[in-house]
């Protein structure tokens, strides 16, 4: 095996997995909660696998992938909403009801979210309208608030 690729793996293995975090987005224009929980996909696999092998997404759930300017449904099993960021969270551009195996890109987009099939519709997001992404609510086993993280800050790609 390759020296460089053998040192790589032990430090790969030697890094701890930071713990999934989830954000609340909210749409500072038409004053309205798009998702309550929304991952964000922002290293490798979890960008590589984003929404397959799942059956669909939930009501208040989502996926954002950062940086991200084009997505594709090939092999998914569900119809998604999109919506394509630029770096300060405007919209740039927004897709209802994609079904599964089609391409979608905006050029000008930093970042997508991906939503159940509707959430677009039903919160009248247009391209334009700002949003503000925070910490999503979260509690121990006693109901306690959890601390949350820092909003969270594209990375400066």
């Amino acid at each position: 095996m390759n020296p460089l690729r053998r040192i790589l793996r032990r430090l790969a293995a030697g890094r701890r997995r930071e713990p999934d975090v989830r954000y609340r987005i909210f749409n500072l224009t038409r004053q309205v909660v798009i998702a309550e929980q929304v991952e964000v996909a922002d290293r490798g696999a979890k960008r590589r696998k984003g929404l397959l092998g799942r059956d669909g997404l939930g009501p208040g759930e989502g996926l954002w992938i950062v940086p991200c300017e084009s997505v594709h449904t090939f092999g998914m099993r569900f119809p998604i909403d999109l919506v394509y960021l630029d770096r300060k969270k405007r919209v740039r551009k927004v897709r209802s009801g994609v079904p599964p195996w089609r391409l979608s890109a905006c050029l000008s987009a930093h970042s997508v979210v991906e939503l159940p099939a509707g959430a677009v519709r039903a919160s009248k997001m247009e391209p334009g309208d700002m949003l503000e992404f925070s910490p999503a609510d979260s509690s121990d086993e006693n109901g306690e608030c959890v601390s949350p993280l820092p909003p969270y800050s594209s990375p400066q790609i």
